[in-house]
């Protein structure tokens, strides 16, 4: 299912920092072509990922923020 390697992809981006098509494919067990896809979907999405051109280049996330929660709610 696409949704479960999307957010696959996400997961193992935010893990390395930055992460290839190939790898990216070896990983989810797609092809390189799909793995591009599934890498560029999030950015059509407003998630900041971006490309990295050349050689050590490879998709990264366009910030290395905190995943913490940043908001409080209240349930009562």
């Amino acid at each position: 299912m696409r949704a479960d390697r999307l957010v696959a992809a996400l997961l193992i981006m935010h893990a390395r920092g930055r992460v290839t098509a190939a790898e990216s494919a070896a990983d989810l067990e797609v092809s390189v072509a799909t793995a591009r896809r599934d890498l560029e979907a999030p950015s059509a999405a407003g998630i900041p990922v971006h490309p990295q051109p050349g050689r050590g280049g490879g998709w990264a996330e366009g910030c290395r923020c905190s995943r913490q929660r940043t908001a409080t709610f209240d349930v009562t």
